[in-house]
């Protein structure tokens, strides 16, 4: 049985969050979704997939264990505006006893187009210790279903993409 949900869970591929508006006071003063209000939504994207798997408020309080975001790399391919609604997919790329290498994509909810991208690697962490543990096998276990639906995706455009501005000659 999971800890939070009493289901054994189905894995869609991608996992697609629900909708998510966008607030009237997240937007800066150029007239678009400040740069930080796209990471809450794709955080919240994360706490609805990981759920799923196990995770999120309930286990931190019955496992004393939780997961921490260590890398992130957020790509900003469209504006989005005060009202609009958005859906992330997300696609579980890898993992291992200790850590998630996860792929979101923000998309308009409505019309489609991608807003942002977000590739961010987890790790679980002890509460108590504050250091790295192994996933408990429960976890794991259900870690591997969620894999095994999204490894059949096609990869997405922008997984492993660098960050560099090249030196350009004037």
């Amino acid at each position: 049985m999971l800890d939070g949900i009493d289901f054994e869970p189905v894995f869609f591929a991608p996992f697609v969050s629900s909708v998510m508006t966008v607030e009237p006071n997240w937007v800066d003063y150029n007239g678009h979704l400040n740069s930080a209000y796209y990471g809450l939504l794709f955080d919240r994207a994360v706490d609805e997939a990981v759920f799923l798997v196990g995770l999120g408020p309930h286990y931190v309080v019955r496992r004393a264990a939780s997961f921490f975001t260590a890398e992130s790399h957020l790509r900003f391919l469209r504006e989005l505006r005060a009202g609009q609604e958005v859906r992330v997919a997300l696609r579980l790329v890898n993992y291992d006893d200790k850590r998630m290498h996860l792929f979101q994509e923000m998309h308009h909810a409505r019309e489609g187009w991608t807003a942002a991208t977000c590739e961010q690697i987890a790790l679980h962490v002890d509460m108590e210790t504050r250091r790295v543990t192994p996933f408990p096998d429960d976890v794991l276990e259900r870690l591997a279903l969620m894999k095994a639906a999204h490894g059949a995706l096609p990869e997405p455009d922008g997984l492993g993409r660098p960050l560099n501005m090249p030196v350009r000659l004037s």
